[in-house]
């Protein structure tokens, strides 16, 4: 199966964005993702989550419906744009629900890139790195899980590699955000890594 870019350009503007499930981890009011518009992104369109509600144990969601895998890499563009409680954006992969999956996030008001476990509802830290993540400029985040392997890039450069075997199914891959963070997402590509992946469809 060959990798796939998801076309945002062609999305409506103020709309959900079109085959993916919204969700939420945590606490606080329900979650509202929308195509917005963005000329410094390239089509001039990105996918943001914009209830901007500050409860703290709050992880919004926005899943893509249309593909399964156990092995893959996910990369998406972003921009943190606000947020007083958090800056936040990020990557999940092998989502089984919004209650169990992987998540890489980078978060421009703390300055640094983390991966966490979601299990049960319940996040952990598996590991971090400290960096400089600038707000209101482009950047670059990375998931790879192979096996138990789990990678994550930042501004093309890996950040962290480690092991863990807390989620070995195949699950969903999407993005994610934190309590009122409002971060922009564009160019998501996803690139299945070995033959158990499944798609349901393959954008173009």
């Amino acid at each position: 199966m060959t990798p796939m870019t998801l076309d945002i350009s062609s999305m409506a503007t103020g709309s959900k964005p079109p085959g993916f499930t919204e969700a939420l981890t945590g606490q606080g009011d329900p979650v509202r993702w929308q195509v917005l518009e963005d000329a410094s992104a390239p089509g001039g369109k990105v996918i943001a989550e914009t209830s901007q509600d500050t409860a703290d144990y709050r992880f919004p969601l926005c899943i893509y419906d249309e593909f399964t895998s156990r092995d893959v890499e996910a990369s998406v563009r972003f921009k943190a744009v606000d947020g007083k409680v958090d800056q936040a954006a990020g990557l999940v992969a092998r989502l089984q629900n919004p209650q169990n999956y992987y998540v890489a996030r980078a978060n421009a008001l703390e300055n640094n890139v983390r991966l966490y476990k979601v299990v049960d509802g319940i996040r952990r830290q598996i590991a971090g790195l400290n960096l400089e993540v600038t707000s209101g400029v482009w950047h670059t985040l990375s998931l790879r899980v192979t096996g138990d392997v789990l990678e994550v890039a930042f501004d093309e450069r890996q950040v962290i590699q480690t092991h863990d075997v807390a989620i070995l199914a195949a699950g969903k891959v999407g993005l994610w955000t934190k309590a009122d963070s409002l971060s922009h997402f564009t160019a998501l590509d996803i690139r299945p890594l070995l033959a158990n992946a499944a798609s349901e469809n393959n954008p173009k």
